[in-house]
């Protein structure tokens, strides 16, 4: 493990986030002998979650779990050392940039990583923040699976009504479109009639579990009973660090990154759910998509590295 917290000391990459992406890519730099600083809190877009699905290998454990056994793998390279504070600023440039760290002596690195997620703002119902992550989702390839067989929620009036309406067929035969008292556009009407979906207009005034059912009581009083919900959310950056630097972004928010994870800005890097790859419409949000994103990143770290050497 690295010891140093010397002001002077300069690693070679420091890595933001202490996710499924940024602990992948400290194992990945570790094991190229790359001096790295992995700066972390508690906090996890995921943690609202008690099971972790569509991860090989892993498909039902808690994401805690994969997050101390990744964390245990990193640490086992020398050349790792792991910081749990919170990064407030992060400037500079290609070879020289400063993370001021609350309460602790700033970081020096020549590369920054940045893993640090982003921030999910859920639809403003009762109940839903309570149970997110379980009886409603906002991913169907995370939960979808868990709702098969049952009635299956859908709650907004958006274009994406109709396509996960479509994609969650094969789980259930008996979709319900709650639009919340939106109005939802005829050719998203007609779609939702042609996949044989039900259509709920009325807003939604709370949801509430009882035993593995989601009870979604309606502004008239009438309650739904459902085997789970997906939800649109809306989310931000969780960390106000592609500001600082500059960073290109997205329409989404999103960081715009190469194929490698490389930025706009020389030296900087970005993987998991805050980037957004080439010719993706959105950040790809799953934790094994993040995890092989830290991966690559970390990879043109030390390739990038390695030619600035022979240049």
């Amino acid at each position: 493990m690295i010891n140093s917290t010397s002001e002077n000391h300069v690693y070679d990459v420091a890595v933001i986030g202490a996710g499924s992406a940024g602990l992948q890519a400290a194992q990945t730099l570790g094991r190229m002998h790359q001096s790295t600083i992995v700066l972390g809190t508690d906090r996890y877009r995921n943690d609202p979650t008690g099971h972790m699905h569509n991860f090989l290998g892993h498909d039902g454990a808690p994401p805690a779990e994969l997050r101390v056994a990744a964390r245990k793998d990193a640490e086992a390279y020398a050349d790792v050392r792991f910081l749990e504070a919170e990064v407030t600023r992060v400037s500079g440039e290609l070879g020289a940039f400063v993370l001021e760290i609350a309460g602790e002596v700033d970081v020096r690195a020549r590369r920054v990583l940045l893993a640090s997620g982003v921030r999910d703002t859920l639809p403003g119902i009762p109940g839903i923040a309570e149970n997110f992550g379980d009886l409603v989702a906002h991913c169907p390839f995370c939960h979808g699976h868990e709702y098969a067989g049952t009635p299956i929620g859908i709650l907004g009036a958006g274009p994406h009504a109709g396509a996960m309406a479509s994609m969650l067929q094969p789980l259930s035969a008996d979709r319900v479109v709650l639009t919340h008292g939106e109005t939802l556009d005829d050719a998203t009407l007609a779609l939702l009639d042609r996949l044989g979906a039900t259509v709920v207009t009325a807003p939604v005034a709370a949801v509430r579990r009882e035993g593995d059912r989601l009870i979604v009581r309606l502004a008239g009083g009438e309650e739904l009973a459902l085997g789970g919900m997906i939800v649109k959310t809306d989310w931000q950056q969780a960390t106000p660090f592609a500001e600082q630097l500059g960073l290109e972004m997205s329409e989404l928010g999103a960081v715009l990154v190469d194929g490698f994870g490389r930025t706009d800005v020389p030296g900087v890097y970005a993987a998991g759910d805050m980037a957004q790859g080439p010719g993706v419409p959105m950040p790809m949000a799953a934790v094994l998509v993040a995890a092989s994103a830290g991966l690559v990143a970390a990879a043109a770290c030390v390739q990038d590295a390695a030619l600035a050497r022979i240049a």
